[in-house]
């Protein structure tokens, strides 16, 4: 395999973190200081009642502070990355990069502190002062070994907060995860597992305490060193951490106790095992090669030596990379929650557990993308999840702080569980509570039938059998058979798991050609025409299942264009009695959700088709649960500045004041009045109680580069478009979306987002 990893030179790196701000990190306000009562509620004199507060009950620190999100990343630069002792101030960068990783993938607050101190009774009297107090937890990084073991006991004993040497129990959590998962491909038990570890520094004591915690016998563990075999009896280079692990054999070389073993694991340097080593070895060895940047042996030489061995190493260029990112975040944020004490045994086996859980699971379409679009099963190749897994942040904590629960450290349990997953999902996906909301409504009612038109794509097979995991309904594949279930096996699903339907081979074909031939032969269409369509055109015979009751709902448009897909819908399907056929997307920024109309459909609406608009989707906003305040907009706000092209606008407004609509409307306005909670101070008369969360666009073009512009520029989280106003619920996806994409779309068509539904609920 050659090495793929992105190629980073010096002057790029310092570019990168010199521009264009010094550094990684910055600090944000949580609350709102534009007025001189934000500020009088900021601090003086607001500030007086927390305090008081805190001084009453200490634990109220975690109700009033942002204690319980915050974690202070902390070293003294004793052992910086693979590049030893260079001080406090030069591992600044690497603690501020662990602080961006905390809150990249799991919400947490960070904050990096450079302790300019090498004395281990120095370290941890100045930690202990401050930390306990200011912080919900500790991660400490960089530290050289023995020392580390030293400080993190010692911190752990005087503080009431987790503490966690990454370097030591991140790299242990997510190799045991992944031996486990390689015993189980290869049929062994962790309790007779032959194991040994080359290198005894912080890290790889840790994986062999994790290990032996999970079930691998003291017997059949053997630690080496540079100085080769840790036996009882030794006693050069000797430490009380290591004497710990001394092993009864006569084995006195990492070559003799290689012979045979089960599973290596190297934390190491480059070039420590050879080949001859491997081949030693007994049947499906399981090797972890770790060194850092380069691995105790490659896996280019591993294949060379055996076809059957499972590798891993700490490099993003090869499979099952070693990488702690999938851990510590999500530790901590589980830790967090609860409000843990400390990070215990117990704790750091639940996340073990869980990753190797979630390793054995289907990927989503962001590990598929971080793997160039090849999508990863469980295997040889993949037994540790990827760390772009959007999953992550909502498995793992939850076994952490159920751990903690149950080993009685948990300050604050977690009673609703599902609950806090869904919690957790949010924190990083602000979409997650709405389509939460929405697959949680679809399995409360009757299972609907869900036709997928493209059910010969492998992105489409995926979300149908995604679908039904889910039980959110029952999936229906159309395409030809033997392709479908060619396409399941790639896949590994069952070929009998979904129902596939031949569109020119179905019972229905006839019946669907006849009925679609009576509703289209005015409109120059001749029977063989339609016969045509119906064999021919998946879209076609999806719709008509739909039309004849065989279906409830439908998706399409993977492999065609958005128009064309609506186009052959429409041949079939016409808009629901008194709505109208348009697109609305869903935006989702800072806190604010807002709905914008249409995007998809109609390019340049008249009033009336504005009105109807507005109508269709502040019905659409309800079944959101969200209560619609209607926008109308234009380039101008109430005339300023006047022009002709504000007319349609004003005139669809005039229209709206006839109708006896029951939410709020308002327009002409320009979008930063409409969506400004202020804006009735300079236009006393707005009928609109609060700042805009419809928006109803003057032309499908505005309506498209708005939306467009605030998902590429303005960091908004963007669902859809959705199409509503058809007689029945279809979802059209755009061109090649992904597995995610198109399930959730399903899921919207299940739900079915017409006025009708809605009446029928609240009846």
């Amino acid at each position: 395999m050659t090495d793929r990893r992105p190629r980073v030179d010096d002057e790029e790196a310092l570019n990168f973190h010199r521009y264009p701000t010094p550094g990684k990190i910055a600090l944000r306000a949580t609350k709102p200081m534009a007025t001189q009562r934000d500020l009088s509620l900021a601090y003086s004199p607001g500030v007086a009642a927390p305090v008081k507060a805190i001084a009453e009950d200490p634990d109220a620190v975690y109700d009033f502070t942002s204690k319980g999100n915050m974690v202070a990343v902390i070293s003294n630069g004793t052992a910086i990355l693979g590049l030893g002792d260079l001080g406090a101030a030069a591992s600044k960068p690497v603690m501020e990069g662990k602080a961006v990783l905390f809150k990249r993938f799991a919400d947490i607050d960070a904050f990096d502190i450079e302790v300019d101190e090498s004395d281990p009774d120095a370290f941890v009297e100045c930690v202990r002062r401050f930390a306990g107090v200011t912080f919900g937890g500790i991660n400490l990084e960089d530290i050289k070994g023995p020392d580390c073991f030293v400080i993190e006991q010692r911190l752990r004993e005087a503080l009431d907060i987790p503490v966690f040497h990454d370097d030591q129990h991140g790299t242990a959590i997510i190799t045991a995860a992944g031996i486990i998962n390689a015993c189980r491909l290869t049929g062994r038990d962790m309790a007779r597992l032959k194991v040994v570890v080359n290198g005894a520094g912080a890290a790889g004591i840790a994986v062999l305490e994790l290990i032996k915690a999970m079930g691998v016998a003291h017997d059949n563990a053997i630690l080496c060193d540079s100085k080769g075999v840790i036996y009882k009896g030794r006693t050069e280079g000797m430490s009380q951490w290591k004497s710990a692990h001394a092993a009864d054999t006569p084995a006195r070389t990492l070559a003799e106790a290689l012979d045979g073993a089960d599973c290596f694991i190297g934390l190491s340097v480059k070039g420590a095992v050879t080949k001859a080593m491997v081949k030693s070895m007994a049947a499906d060895p399981i090797i972890f090669a770790m060194a850092n940047p380069d691995p105790e042996i490659t896996p280019e030489e591993v294949r060379e030596a055996r076809s059957d061995a499972i590798m891993a190493t700490g490099r993003s260029d090869y499979p099952n990379q070693v990488n702690n990112v999938l851990g510590f975040p999500y530790i901590f944020r589980g830790a967090l929650d609860v409000r843990a004490r400390t990070i215990n045994e117990e704790m750091k086996i639940a996340a073990v557990m869980a990753l190797a859980e979630l390793a054995r699971e289907d990927v989503p379409d962001e590990v598929a993308a971080a793997y160039h679009g090849a999508r990863p099963t469980f295997g040889k190749d993949y037994i540790i999840p990827a760390p772009f897994d959007p999953r992550l942040i909502s498995h793992v904590p939850p076994y952490v702080a159920k751990a903690a629960m149950d080993s009685g450290v948990a300050r604050r349990p977690i009673s609703d569980m599902l609950s806090y997953k869904a919690a957790l999902a949010r924190r990083l996906d602000p979409t997650a509570a709405i389509l939460q909301g929405i697959q949680d409504e679809v399995r409360a009612r009757p299972r609907k039938t869900i036709v997928f038109a493209e059910g010969e794509e492998p992105a489409v097979i995926r979300a149908a059998h995604a679908f039904q995991n889910q039980d959110l309904g029952r999936a229906v594949l159309i395409g030809r058979e033997e392709l479908v279930q060619a396409n399941m096996r790639l896949l590994g699903v069952a070929e009998d798991a979904i129902e596939i339907v031949n569109a020119r081979l179905s019972d229905h074909n006839g019946a669907f050609a006849d009925w679609l031939f009576r509703r289209l032969q005015r409109q120059g269409y001749l029977r063989r025409d339609v016969q045509r369509l119906v064999n021919n055109d998946r879209n076609v015979f999806a719709a008509c299942m739909l039309a004849n009751g065989q279906a409830d709902g439908m998706v399409t448009g993977v492999t065609r264009n958005y128009a064309q897909a609506l186009d052959d819908v429409r041949l079939v399907l016409d808009a629901a009695p008194g709505e109208r056929v348009m697109g609305m997307s869903m935006l989702l920024s800072r806190g604010r959700t807002l709905f914008i109309a249409d995007t998809s459909v109609t390019e340049f609406p008249s009033p009336e088709a504005l009105a109807d608009m507005a109508v269709e989707a502040a019905g659409a906003a309800r079944r959101f649960g969200v209560t619609p305040r209607v926008a109308f907009l234009s380039y101008s706000t109430f005339g300023n500045p006047p022009g002709d092209r504000a007319e349609k606008v004003i005139e669809a407004v005039r229209l709206m004041d006839q109708r006896a609509v029951d939410f709020e409307y308002e327009g002409e306005l320009n979008a930063d009045v409409a969506l400004d909670p202020d804006h009735q101070r300079l236009y006393p008369f707005s009928r609109l109680s609060g700042p805009a969360n419809v928006l109803i666009m003057p032309a499908i073009h505005s309506a498209s580069i708005a939306t467009k512009l605030m998902g590429a520029a303005g960091g908004a989280t963007v669902l859809g478009p959705m199409l509503l106003g058809l007689e029945k619920p279809v979802q059209i996806a755009r061109l090649g979306a992904g597995v995610s994409d198109i399930l959730t779309l399903a899921a919207l068509a299940a739900h079915d987002l017409s006025r009708e539904a809605a009446e029928e609920d609240a009846s």
